[in-house]
């Protein structure tokens, strides 16, 4: 696991320091002045955080999802006789992604069931949200969705499985938070795009977490996010 983050630290840093070595060369008027348009742009912003999820992530479904769209719109950058007009495709084109991606997940993954005494969550809320609660003694993880909305979840009574546990995140202008107990060992995994996911949990000395039980929390959260609380 230390591998694999010190692996996308390395990732990151390449990348950052090749867009700078761009943007000093673009400063000193080294670049053809057409080529600025394409590098400099969304398109290529999404291209670029795509190839970043390609080489650091277990699930390579996403990351060719925002290199096709950013390729989609890349083209009429680079072509002069393709019509602008494919720029008013831009939502059309990420309901699609976005489609793309739930698609990839639900075939993946094994559906749970979600309600008070199972082991897992498997939750999506689209344009909306609300409140749910696990009372779980082996809370095993599961997966979160939402997108232009979110939920709360309340694991207060709730206690984790025995090993590693995995919660499977997926935020697009949405998020969530999860209420747990203060003694849990979490761990965040969470590439945020525009977003966050943080652990709000105030540090108490009385408290002795277990490392024996741990919930990782992994995904994506772009233009969102969401937080863990304890009461």
């Amino acid at each position: 696991m230390e591998n694999l983050k010190s692996n996308k630290r390395a990732l990151l840093g390449i990348i950052l320091v090749l867009v700078g070595i761009v943007v000093v060369i673009a400063n000193f008027n080294l670049f053809p002045f057409h080529l600025r348009p394409i590098l400099f742009s969304w398109p290529a912003l999404l291209i670029l955080i795509g190839l970043f999820f390609l080489f650091s992530r277990e699930s390579k479904a996403t990351a060719w999802i925002l290199i096709f769209i950013g390729g989609f719109f890349m083209v009429p950058r680079m072509f002069d006789d393709i019509p602008w007009e494919l720029h008013n495709l831009f939502w059309p084109a990420m309901l699609v992604g976005l489609g793309a991606i739930l698609i990839v997940r639900g075939v993946t993954k094994n559906r749970k069931e979600v309600g008070d005494g199972t082991d897992y969550i498997d939750d999506m809320s689209i344009f909306g949200g609300g409140d749910r609660v696990l009372s779980t003694q082996s809370f095993k993880g599961g997966r979160i969705t939402a997108i232009f909305g979110g939920s709360k979840y309340n694991l207060l009574n709730a206690q984790l499985a025995k090993g590693r546990n995995e919660l499977d995140l997926f935020t697009v202008f949405g998020g969530c938070k999860l209420i747990v107990p203060q003694d849990w060992e979490i761990k965040i995994e969470v590439a945020a795009i525009f977003g966050g996911f943080s652990d709000r949990r105030a540090l108490r000395k009385d408290i002795v977490r277990d490392p024996s039980k741990e919930l990782v929390i992994k995904g994506i959260a772009i233009f969102g996010g969401g937080d863990i609380v304890s009461f």
